[in-house]
């Protein structure tokens, strides 16, 4: 049964899937946020659910990812908001390792997530948002054996031409995650300072592998 619980250990495969894939006859500079929500998703549910040879392999997932998931969020500017005002106290070089850790912590977790989707369908709620808008919140609902779950998605308008919308923030049941993320590096940060962060999102990725 798809309970709260469960969407918690689902919340990132759900984030990736609408972004794994766009149809060929369209690109995400073409798509209103709320038409590639839902059209990527269908089509990367159905991809998933067809695909047997992803069912528990981490590592080929993991790749997907990397490829055709990191392109389509703005991953600096998420990162930042995870750590906070610290962020701005790292020196550039450490702000790329916590970049470069953050990154394949998510991947990590998105990808054993992504390899759990079974019978779950999202569907988009009707958005709310003027043209000229740059940041919009696209609101779903996660459907499967229990009663719907809410997953939302902030996202940005990218700067330049051609370049979409790109997802800087997700809420799982209410919970934006990259706030979640902030109060734990601030506790790491405040004890251990930026180098302890990088340290602890070194050893938790290192960990993460022998699983």
């Amino acid at each position: 049964m798809l309970n709260r619980r469960n969407f918690q250990l689902l919340f990132s495969s759900l984030f990736v899937a609408p972004l794994l894939a766009l149809p060929l006859w369209a690109t995400a500079a073409d798509l209103t946020p709320e038409v590639m929500v839902n059209q990527v998703t269908t089509d990367v549910m159905q991809t998933i659910r067809s695909d047997k040879s992803y069912a528990g392999d981490v590592a080929k997932i993991a790749i997907v990812v990397e490829q055709k998931i990191m392109p389509h969020v703005n991953f600096r500017r998420m990162t930042a908001a995870a750590v906070g005002p610290a962020w701005n106290k790292a020196t550039p070089e450490q702000q790329l390792q916590i970049q470069d850790e953050f990154k394949t912590l998510l991947i990590r977790i998105y990808s054993g997530a992504l390899s759990q989707i079974n019978n779950q369908t999202v569907s988009v709620r009707s958005p709310r948002y003027s043209p000229e808008d740059s940041e919009v919140i696209i609101r779903t609902e996660v459907r499967g054996n229990g009663d719907p779950l809410q997953l939302d998605y902030r996202l940005e308008k990218a700067s330049g031409q051609g370049l979409g919308w790109k997802i800087i923030n997700f809420n799982v049941v209410g919970v934006w995650m990259m706030e979640t993320y902030r109060g734990q590096f601030a506790k790491i940060v405040n004890a251990d300072g930026i180098d302890g962060l990088i340290a602890s999102l070194k050893e938790r990725n290192k960990s993460n592998l022998k699983k």
